[in-house]
């Protein structure tokens, strides 16, 4: 998606050749770069909110358990990473997921081929994440489509930030959104704004002016009386879990 009018992901390399993040902690006020140097580099940037967002939490997880394989590929220290990246934040369903899967793949392999086979795989948990939210975006388009046709507009409430900062790409919640607006439909988007961390405000609506799709920041409370007032023809937010 687009930051400071330029296409990126949440991952990507510098201009050094280092894996980084964005530092969203200092979002929308300063792009700050934030490279992923090592394991404990990693760690601190799930632990300390420099990453946000399920996906993207697990997909930072699996950098860094790739770049530890650079300095100890033994067993013993892929294991020890492994508790250690789950410790940062353990609420976060991605996390343990994405490191188990890690672990998993790089318990086959031989120890001088943990390295790059690690990097490779982390790269394709990104790859995987964007087409899944892609996927999402086409399946949501369709609902705001439908909404647009009978209504003329889509008015959309959204909560916290469930789009491309939070994901490798696109976002969950945002891709039917920035989809929608890519197709030329008539989208306008309410973010709450997400109190005591203010993602909302901070983060979603942030990256979709970035975009250039219409949004207004409201007060949390707010959401109840717009829906009352029709206003609101859609609500989309990001989920945890979700039962099938």
């Amino acid at each position: 998606m687009k930051i400071a009018g330029r296409h990126t992901r949440s991952v990507f390399l510098d201009e050094q050749g280092r894996v980084s993040v964005f530092d969203q902690r200092v979002l929308p006020f300063e792009i700050r770069e934030y490279p992923l140097i090592d394991l404990s580099s990693a760690h601190d940037a799930i632990m300390h909110m420099v990453v946000r967002g399920a996906p993207l939490i697990g997909i930072t997880a699996a950098f860094g358990l790739a770049l530890h394989m650079r300095d100890d590929p033994s067993d013993k220290s892929v294991f020890n990473a492994a508790d250690f990246l789950k410790s940062a934040r353990p609420t976060a369903v991605n996390l343990a997921w994405a490191v188990d899967l890690m672990v998993q793949h790089l318990m086959a392999l031989d120890l001088n081929a943990r390295h790059e086979a690690a990097l490779e795989r982390a790269w394709q948990l990104l790859e995987e994440d964007v087409a899944v939210n892609q996927a999402i975006g086409q399946h949501g388009l369709e609902l705001i489509r439908k909404v647009c046709a009978h209504r003329g507009r889509c008015h959309i409430l959204t909560h916290c930030n469930a789009g491309w900062l939070a994901t490798g790409d696109w976002g969950t919640a945002l891709a039917p959104i920035y989809m929608a607006h890519d197709e030329g439909l008539p989208v306008h988007v309410y973010a709450d704004e997400t109190r005591p961390r203010s993602q909302g405000s901070l983060l979603t609506a942030f990256e979709l002016h970035e975009h250039g799709v219409p949004v207004e920041v409201i007060v949390d409370n707010a959401g109840g009386h717009l829906m009352q007032a029709g206003d609101i023809d859609m609500v989309i937010v990001g989920t945890d879990r979700v039962a099938a």
